[in-house]
C-alpha cells in the first residue's frame, strides 16, 4: 500500500470506541498505581489506546499493524467500581504513516480523560521479529 494509497482509507475523522465495567482489578489499588479504589489512569490509557486501534484496524493493508509512540494523557475524574466508561478517539492527522488522535473519555457521569495519542503503522511481522531479536540477545 501506497502513502497516497493509505491517504484514502485514513483521513481525519474516523472514531474508534472502547468501553469497559470499572472492575476491582482496574483499580489504582489493584494496578499499583496508587491506593484508592477508583478507576486507574494506566486503564484508562489502555481503553484509550484501544479506541484509536479501533478506528482504523480495518484501514490498514494486511499484514500491517500500529504501535503507539506518544501519549499525552489527563485523568480529570475519578471512576468507582461498577461504572461504564467509554473512550472516543478520532483521528485527527495523517502524516506519511504517523497516526495522530485526540481521545476522550467518559464515565456515565461526565468527562474523565482526555490524550493525544500518536501511533505508527508498522509491518506486524518485520517489528515483532525486531523485538524477538532484542530479548534474544540479552
Amino acid at each position: 500500500m501506497t502513502a497516497s494509497d493509505r491517504s484514502t482509507l485514513l483521513a481525519p475523522g474516523l472514531e474508534g470506541r472502547a468501553e469497559t465495567v470499572v472492575t476491582r482489578a482496574l483499580t489504582a489499588a489493584a494496578l499499583g498505581s496508587g491506593t484508592a479504589d477508583v478507576y486507574a489512569t494506566p486503564a484508562m490509557v489502555a481503553l484509550m489506546e484501544a479506541a484509536a486501534v479501533a478506528a482504523t484496524e480495518d484501514h490498514l493493508a494486511p499484514g500491517e499493524t500500529s504501535v503507539g509512540i506518544h501519549l499525552d494523557v489527563s485523568h480529570k475524574a475519578a471512576t468507582p467500581p461498577g461504572s461504564t466508561v467509554r473512550a472516543t478517539a478520532t483521528l485527527v492527522a495523517v502524516e506519511g504513516r504517523k497516526l495522530t488522535f485526540a481521545i476522550e473519555a467518559h464515565d456515565t457521569a461526565e468527562l474523565i480523560g482526555e490524550a493525544r495519542h500518536t501511533r505508527v503503522i508498522v509491518d506486524a511481522a518485520r517489528f515483532e521479529q525486531k523485538a524477538h531479536a532484542k530479548g534474544e540477545r540479552t
